[in-house]
């Protein structure tokens, strides 16, 4: 072995060892950050657990899904109930079934140097969050953003626990806290943050049953065997049928406040370009209904088959399922039997299809 091959060696091994070290010294410190703030518990609960969520979808069929357990609670009760669905801006507070909750208290008036601090280390974390302050000249709380120049002399933090994206871990927690307990060293203030382990232990809980009802209804135009569809007609028929074609290259069927209740996308992976549609053709199309995130599926359900039927009929095309089977009616009453079931679920645990708490967790 030459001199060269033997120093390269060693530089390799001293590299690895040097990632290696660094590794252990990292995880070392978020461990001992977290238990500092947190204590030790009998179980770890903070292992991340992603959810895919196309493990949820099935098109166009669904599966039972399984009565929860617990109910989601309402603020000032006792007693397991149904939460209190606020849209828009107005709910102010952290949810507390939904979010990692942590408070700053403080007698002074928070200065924009901590405050800008404490919003670019949420921003960090990883999570959707929120930072809330009690406003000083209205006794209000508001949401806090850079440059309002508004005098807080209260804050709350909310790092969302769930979504499609699985559960927050231990380093995003970890990252949530010291942002708090750093602000409030710098203001002279008082952190209380969350039983994080207990937290965490329901998030995964909540987790595990949206992964039951996290369920897309698709059903199919296809065209006869050796035909296609032509990108423009497809356009034409879905633009009169009250789709828009937008910038994900999926046409979306609106209603009310904007919001998604079904898709029209093309059977095969190429997306509906605007610039390629004229020379584009497919051999069918899928309608897709996202159930959790749609309020009276039913309805919706009934509207997206009545345009799939037509579609089918103006193209000179098919309804079928994924199986290329035809959707007879007793299949569909079946499907409607079963989105009832997951919306009568989701109310069970104080959340309602297409409300806010579904939107936040099924994004």
């Amino acid at each position: 072995m030459s001199d060269l091959q033997f120093s390269l060696i060693v530089i390799g091994v001293t590299i690895i060892g040097g990632v290696c070290l660094y590794n252990w010294v990292q995880e070392r410190n978020y461990r001992k950050r977290l238990d500092q703030a947190f204590g030790t518990a009998p179980e770890d609960v903070l292992l991340p657990r992603g959810r895919d969520v196309s493990e949820g979808k099935i098109e166009p069929q669904l599966q039972p899904v399984p009565a929860a357990p617990r109910a989601i609670r309402t603020e000032g009760s006792g007693a397991p109930a149904p939460a209190r669905q606020v849209s828009g801006s107005a709910r102010m507070d952290p949810d507390a079934d939904l979010d990692c909750v942590a408070e700053i208290e403080t007698g002074t008036v928070v200065a924009e140097g901590p405050l800008d601090e404490l919003l670019t280390r949420m921003a960090g974390c990883g999570r959707p969050t929120r930072v809330l302050g009690l406003n000083a000249d209205t006794a209000a709380w508001e949401e806090v953003t850079r440059g309002r120049s508004a005098r807080y002399r209260g804050l709350k933090l909310a790092l969302q626990l769930v979504n499609r994206s699985g559960t927050a871990n231990a380093a995003q927690l970890a990252m949530f806290c010291d942002a708090a307990r750093s602000c409030a060293e710098k203001i002279a203030g008082r952190a209380i943050l969350p039983d994080a382990h207990a937290a965490l232990k329901a998030a995964q809980d909540l987790d595990a049953f949206c992964s039951e009802v996290d369920v897309a209804i698709g059903v199919n135009v296809v065209a006869e065997e050796g035909v296609t569809f032509s990108g423009a007609r497809i356009r034409e028929l879905a633009e009169a049928a009250g789709f828009t074609l937008e910038p994900d290259g999926v046409f979306h069927y609106r209603a009310g406040q904007r919001r998604t209740l079904f898709t029209l996308d093309n059977h095969q992976p190429a997306p509906f370009l605007p610039e390629r549609l004229k020379s584009l053709a497919t051999p069918g199309v899928t309608l897709m209904l996202d159930v959790p995130r749609v309020a009276d599926g039913a309805a919706v359900l009934d509207r997206m088959l009545d345009i799939g039927r037509e579609l089918a009929a103006a193209l000179g095309g098919k309804l079928v399922d994924d199986n290329r089977a035809t959707l007879s009616e007793a299949g569909v009453a079946r499907i409607r039997e079963q989105l009832q079931s997951i919306d009568a679920a989701l109310a069970a645990r104080g959340i309602t299809a297409g409300g806010e708490r579904a939107l936040r967790l099924f994004s």
